[in-house]
C-alpha cells in the first residue's frame, strides 16, 4: 500500500522524526498537533490554541484529500481540566455535525510550557468513486 506523509513545518518534525500526518490506503492519522505559530507565540487562551491546532490538522487532512467530514476520532490533551469547555467549543465548531469519537485527557504538561492543548485526529478516506 502506498504511504503518503505530510509535513507542517513544525521545528519538532525533523528532530523527533515524525510527520504531521500519514495516509496509508484509506486511513489517515494526524499526529499530536500543538498550537505552533510560525514566527510567533500561540494564543494565550485554550480556545485560541485549540483553533490553531485544528487549523493545522485541517490543512494536513486537506493535503491528503480529506476533510473534517472524514474524521472518525479526535484526542485532546489538556494541561488544565478547566480548559475542557473552551477546547470542546472549538472542537464542536469543526466537528459538531460530524460527531467523531472523541477523548480528552488531562496531562501534567506538554513539550512547550506555553501550550495548553494538543490535538490528534484519525480519518478514513472514502473509497474511490464514492462520496464522502
Amino acid at each position: 500500500m502506498q504511504r503518503r506523509n505530510v509535513f507542517s513545518g513544525s521545528p519538532y518534525e525533523p528532530v523527533i522524526g515524525f510527520s504531521r500526518a500519514v495516509a496509508v490506503g484509506h486511513h489517515v492519522v494526524v499526529a499530536g498537533t500543538a498550537p505552533i505559530v510560525a514566527g510567533g507565540e500561540p494564543a494565550a487562551d485554550a480556545y485560541g490554541q485549540a483553533r490553531r491546532c485544528l487549523e493545522i490538522i485541517l490543512e494536513a487532512l486537506h493535503e491528503l484529500g480529506a476533510g473534517p467530514e472524514h474524521v472518525v476520532r479526535t484526542r485532546s490533551y489538556l494541561v488544565r481540566v478547566a480548559d475542557w469547555e473552551p477546547v470542546g467549543r472549538a472542537l464542536g465548531e469543526v466537528f459538531g455535525a460530524i460527531r467523531p469519537a472523541s477523548t480528552m485527557v488531562v496531562v501534567a504538561g506538554l513539550l512547550d510550557p506555553s501550550w495548553l492543548v494538543e490535538i490528534e485526529a484519525d480519518a478514513v478516506l472514502p473509497a474511490e468513486g464514492t462520496e464522502g
